[in-house]
């Protein structure tokens, strides 16, 4: 497609090699001319060495765009779009092959007024409306007895160079009036982002081994800015070691700040061995005191709570203390079992209400787990909704869910 006129070029072939193309290619600057400058995408036809010479022997300066980024190619991958609905839409109406609705889709495409531009492709480029089938109808019905007058040559190459100028102008200046436009509606919801070297970020690179699926990978370190939009990054983990990658395939990326243990001491509640802990199956109790210190068993979460089994035996959990401290604190416990069950219950007395306000949703599609792990999340949802802990949703934002190991080899079910 040409970027100034819009005029588009469709051609069918069996194979897309760098060879088929370069032969393509030149079919087609034979009968419109070679161009100064050609911009493709980095498919590997395009990257090869043969496709390099051939452009560099006829002084064709080539460009591509950036990877992952279609944008950079909006008209050309929109005719794209219009192309494919117009050769199904013809394929499923005449059911003849692909290949041969193809010069009638193109023909049809030259010949409609361009919105952006307000003419037709083929008025831009051989300066007249080609004689189409409608044409030919409004000559027939207007002009039944075609014209037979002579016309100067000379006249006619002056009036078709003035109506190609006229052409041009009020062409680039309806295209300029709607780049505008669509700027404008573009940039209501854009922000602008910029990154220096040495920045870590987040890079939305393919997935290996699924082409069509992509994710945030990284950290990666920022090594150069090459404009307002383009960055080079370091990609060691990757087979190519740094790559151009767009600004909208980039976010920055958090440090996480651990806690300084030094400064501040955790604070362990008063009943904590009453509370959703459990000792791990099949540990000595009886095992050997070192340093004639005695060691109390560590605790370890467990997968569900288990206060009404620990409320059973509150006095062998509390032998290091005396008896009014047993009794006290046995009589505390009992007075707040509401607080010790084995279903975790809610409060009433604090709320917190996230106002999203006008922002758009997001809406994150869950990621794919095996079926081992599916099992698990369905049991955790089925016990959240069973405890009226959840309830279900219909609401335009949604996050995907993770498994995270625990320590006693059960999962948490968190949300990204």
């Amino acid at each position: 497609m040409c970027s100034a006129t819009r005029y588009p070029e469709a051609i069918p072939l069996r194979t897309i090699t760098a060879k088929t193309v370069v032969k393509a290619l030149v079919k087609f600057f034979s009968t419109f001319g070679l161009p100064k400058v050609i911009q493709t995408d980095q498919g590997s036809n395009f990257m090869s060495k043969l496709f390099s010479n051939v452009l560099k022997t006829l002084c064709i300066s080539h460009q591509v765009s950036s990877p992952y980024h279609p944008e950079s190619q909006g008209a050309l991958e929109r005719w794209h779009q219009t192309l494919k609905a117009m050769l199904r839409k013809y394929c499923m109406d005449t059911s003849t092959d692909l290949d041969e609705g193809v010069p009638f889709v193109l023909f049809a495409i030259r010949e409609t007024i361009q919105e952006s531009l307000g003419f037709s492709t083929a008025d831009l480029v051989f300066g007249h409306t080609p004689r189409g089938p409608l044409k030919v109808l409004k000559e027939h019905i207007l002009s039944p007895t075609p014209s037979s007058a002579p016309k100067n040559v000379l006249e006619y190459v002056s009036k078709m160079r003035e109506r190609l100028h006229a052409a041009c102008a009020l062409a680039q200046k309806s295209l300029s009036s709607s780049q505008k436009r669509m700027k404008l509606h573009y940039d209501k919801k854009a922000v602008g982002r910029s990154f220096a070297p040495g920045d870590q970020v987040l890079v939305l690179l393919p997935i290996p081994g699924s082409s069509l699926s992509a994710r945030f990978s990284g950290p990666y370190l920022v090594e150069k800015k090459l404009n307002d939009t383009n960055y080079v990054i370091k990609t060691p983990d990757r087979r190519r070691s740094s790559r151009v990658c767009h600004v909208n395939m980039l976010k920055t990326y958090y440090v996480r700040e651990s806690p300084d243990s030094s400064s501040s001491k955790p604070v362990q509640p008063a009943v904590s061995s009453v509370a959703a802990v459990v000792l791990k199956p099949g540990w000595d109790l009886d095992e050997d005191k070192e340093d004639g210190l005695e060691l109390r068993h560590t605790l370890q979460q467990g997968e569900r709570l288990c206060n009404s089994e620990m409320l059973k035996k509150l006095p062998s959990q509390m032998e290091h203390l005396d008896n009014d401290q047993t009794k006290d604190l046995i009589l505390l416990i009992n007075s707040f079992l509401s607080v010790f069950q084995d279903i975790p219950s809610r409060t009433s007395i604090l709320e917190h209400d996230v106002d999203v306000g006008k922002a758009v949703p997001i809406r994150q599609h869950p990621y794919r787990v095996n079926a081992k792990r599916r099992e698990v999340m369905k049991s955790e949802v089925a016990y959240l909704l069973q405890n009226d802990m959840a309830k279900p949703s219909n609401s335009s934002w949604s996050s995907p869910c993770i498994l995270v190991p625990k320590p006693d080899g059960t999962s948490r079910l968190c949300t990204d």
